[in-house]
């Protein structure tokens, strides 16, 4: 029997959201056509076994993730959806434009508040917003970085809402991580269904390392011809180790730990056989807390004494850059559109999700009396903790987070509950439709660089908003179909 059989019935819950597959009436959008029609001869029980096979593969290569809190040394796979997200390329490439002009604002963002904060001057972001983050780094202030990137790598959550627009949903500029299993995802499917890539005219993304590796070269210390790049890793234990050394691997360059690394004179060295061998960019998996002992944390044992100082000097290039987070905070995410109106002189090619300052007495008070209706996130949170979603939670959730915001209002915000487009994914069941959302890493050095798509996230368990894999989501390959 065909996957496809209980599709109808299985969507009805489903039918008031944008479906990514099918029109209101139920045909089929043109850009799935030819991928409907191969469907249409595919029984559920190949599609069960390709997904077997999907995991046995994905355990077998080590492609996991460790979900902190659970038993020591627990590993899940992410589940992989056998079903993919398809963009058309005039789709992409109006997604693509937004995507480049909020993160050059971005980054002309975090250079401006690292120097002469004309934005708090013009009176456009309240002064204590930046300078009271927590994520803010005053270390930095001054400091002049290659090129003025201080976000080399990007991951800039997108949605699609019931109206059919995308929305940021989020920025992600310290250490985003996931760009490796956009890779093995088309990987496997190339594996799985190989057929299916002779039949559609894909964009590639297999070139995203060397995309990554020429970015990091490009910002390294001035005067270096041959910049030498490492990734450095916390290590083994860390929940996207597998990332890490796969990225290193794809590169070329070496995986690294602070232990491996220490600074003389100025400059950043690696301990080798053949001796210490000049590091010049450090593309790091590490927030900035445990970056250099004897600058913040004195009791990280994952970073490198004097790492900031020969930073500072100009001696190495940290990518990202040391506080780039003050950008994604959920606290300074209500201002992006308009960093973009005030530094390109544009307006927002990409549209943020309505958001309640809880700092603010008028949006406190109706976020309160609204609880049950909105999702209320943690500014700092990250992962889908620390976060309520409002229409799914009990009675007794909702009176428990209400106390946590009324006791600290400044550390939340709070947002509509979106109405997240779906599409169609291979359950248990057969196929029914499941929200998602989308990852594209964007990629600045040079110019401002991606490869097509990103990584599609899927909430598997019915009903559900929440992707992240921490919280039991999945993942989809992402197919932009090149014109």
């Amino acid at each position: 029997m065909s996957p496809t059989a209980n599709r109808k019935e299985a969507s009805a819950s489903y039918s008031k959201f944008y479906d990514e597959m099918h029109l209101p009436d139920g045909s089929v959008r043109p850009y799935y056509a030819g991928y409907q029609k191969w469907l249409d001869g595919v029984s559920a029980e190949r599609m069960a076994r390709k997904r077997q096979e999907a995991d046995a593969l994905f355990h077998r290569f080590g492609i996991t993730f460790a979900v902190y809190g659970e038993e020591e040394g627990a590993e899940r796979l992410i589940p992989f959806d056998v079903i993919p997200r398809i963009i058309p390329a005039d789709e992409w490439q109006k997604l693509a434009a937004g995507l480049r002009q909020r993160i050059k604002a971005l980054n002309a963002f975090i250079a401006d508040i690292y120097h002469d904060q004309e934005i708090i001057k013009a009176g456009k972001i309240p002064p204590e917003q930046v300078l009271s983050n927590a994520q803010y780094r005053p270390e930095m202030q001054g400091v002049d970085v290659p090129n003025g990137i201080y976000a080399a790598i990007a991951g800039v959550d997108i949605v699609r809402a019931g109206a059919g627009e995308y929305y940021v949903l989020e920025d992600n500029l310290r250490v985003p991580s996931g760009v490796s299993y956009m890779i093995e995802d088309r990987r496997m499917m190339m594996r799985l269904f190989p057929e299916l890539f002779n039949r559609h005219r894909v964009a590639p993304v297999e070139h995203y390392p060397d995309l990554l590796l020429d970015t990091l070269r490009s910002v390294a210390p001035k005067g270096v011809p041959d910049p030498n790049v490492v990734v450095l890793t916390p290590g083994s234990y860390n929940s996207a180790y597998f990332e890490h050394a796969f990225l290193a691997q794809q590169m070329g360059v070496e995986l690294v730990e602070g232990q491996d690394l220490f600074v003389r004179d100025g400059q950043v060295f690696m301990r080798t056989t053949q001796g210490p061998q000049r590091v010049d960019v450090i593309y790091r998996r590490i927030d900035d807390d445990f970056l250099d002992p004897l600058a913040f944390r004195p009791d990280s044992m994952l970073g490198v004494p004097g790492l900031l100082n020969a930073y500072r000097e100009g001696g190495v290039t940290l990518a990202n850059a040391i506080g780039t987070g003050v950008a994604d905070d959920k606290s300074i995410y209500p201002y992006v559109p308009d960093m973009v109106r005030f530094y390109l002189g544009e307006e927002p090619l990409l549209n943020n999700v309505p958001t309640y300052m809880l700092r603010k007495p008028d949006d406190l008070a109706y976020v309160l009396e609204h609880l049950p209706e909105l999702v209320v996130k943690e500014v700092h949170g990250a992962g889908g903790y620390g976060m309520l979603v409002g229409p799914a939670s009990t009675k007794a959730e909702i009176e428990a987070f209400r106390e946590r915001i009324i006791a600290a209002p400044e550390k939340y915000i709070a947002q509509p509950t979106l109405a997240l487009s779906t599409c169609p994914t291979f359950v248990e069941a057969g196929i029914a439709p499941r929200h998602i959302d989308l990852r594209p890493f964007v990629l600045s050095g040079n110019e401002v660089r991606f490869v097509p798509g990103g990584l599609t996230r899927v909430a598997l368990k019915d009903g559900s908003l929440v992707v992240n894999s921490s919280q039991g989501g999945g993942t989809k390959d992402t197919w932009v179909l090149e014109a």
